[in-house]
């Protein structure tokens, strides 16, 4: 085991987090202005280029951390993401501005995740991702695509008027678009290989298993995207973007995440994430449906106790490890 250097760890903490966050800026960007550019519509956009774009952190992290045989942080990575979406940037997004939830489409696809996020369990069952498997979350992946574009085609109205909003808009030259493309994904594998490897060096060093890494640390880290952009969205008053962004990043997470991470290789998973961790992201999942269905908004308090469950999650997460707990 190579020595720890506390002072190397940190410059890859923070570096890796400064690349992603950066990294997944100018994809984005880039990738919204040149569809726009190429004449897709704002909705659209929103739904695919953005939602998923933010998710580009976590996408790379996983797969990144999956072809170095190391699944705990490929899964917890993906699972503690979609933990952290729900409790924490919810959470912290709706204490900052209440979350009105005026398209039917956005209060239909809470099922729709909740769904999505019932598949690990099934697909992890045996404690393995196999190929199979990912590339049947792949499919339904495509198939989400199709289905949010479908609905969100459907009840244009207000939700098409909120995405052209939040959405940038034509800008720029195709070929700095693209630039701009090329130079966000490459920031992001320089951003995951530093964040991995000063994760794996803290979970050794602490004596913490990579799946508690991957759940917290790693988790939060690769959300700060979705995070920046559900508040930046909730304080223009745009909730369809926020809360569509959360909805799909999640989806996103389950189905291409760890879909592609398994097709690449075969993923073991931790037996203690699939005993507790997977349930409390359906938990967290299932707990925002009523608060969106009663008032149609998510307001301050509930903010609050979704803010609250995060912390006490990722503090029992850290001391269940440790075996204080």
């Amino acid at each position: 085991m190579p020595p720890f250097d506390a002072a190397t760890v940190l410059i890859q903490l923070v570096g890796g987090l400064l690349f992603l966050a950066a990294g997944a800026e100018l994809l984005v960007r880039g990738a919204a202005r040149l569809a726009r550019n190429l004449g897709v519509s704002a909705m659209v956009v929103g739904l695919t280029v953005v939602a998923f774009g933010t998710s580009s952190p976590e996408m790379t992290v996983s797969v990144f951390a999956a072809m170095r045989g190391q699944a705990d942080i490929a899964v917890g990575n993906a699972v503690g993401s979609n933990i952290f979406n729900v409790l924490a940037i919810l959470g912290f997004t709706a204490m900052l501005c209440p979350i009105a939830v005026r398209g039917a489409f956005v209060r239909r696809e809470i099922p729709v995740m909740i769904v999505v996020c019932l598949l690990l369990p099934w697909v992890g069952a045996d404690e393995m991702v196999e190929r199979r498997e990912a590339g049947l979350l792949l499919v339904l992946l495509i198939l989400y695509v199709l289905f949010a574009y479908w609905i969100a085609r459907r009840e244009a109205g207000p939700v098409a008027e909120s995405f052209e909003q939040g959405v940038p808009k034509p800008e720029g030259r195709s070929g700095v678009n693209l630039f701009l493309i090329v130079l966000g994904l490459a920031m992001l594998v320089a951003g995951s290989h530093y964040l991995v490897e000063g994760s794996v060096a803290i979970a050794r060093r602490a004596g913490l298993s990579e799946a508690v890494i991957g759940l917290t640390l790693v988790a939060a880290g690769t959300s700060l995207p979705e995070l920046a952009a559900s508040a930046v969205a909730a304080l223009r008053r745009q909730p369809d973007i926020a809360m569509g962004n959360i909805i799909g990043s999640n989806v996103f997470n389950i189905l291409a995440i760890i879909g592609l991470s398994g097709a690449l290789r075969p993923l073991r998973v931790s037996p203690e994430l699939m005993r507790f961790d997977v349930w409390v992201m359906l938990a967290a999942s299932v707990l925002i449906w009523p608060m969106t269905l009663s008032g149609r908004r998510i307001s301050r308090w509930e903010g609050l106790v979704l803010f609250a469950g995060y912390i006490g999650y990722a503090t029992y997460a850290v001391l269940h490890a440790l075996g204080k707990v």
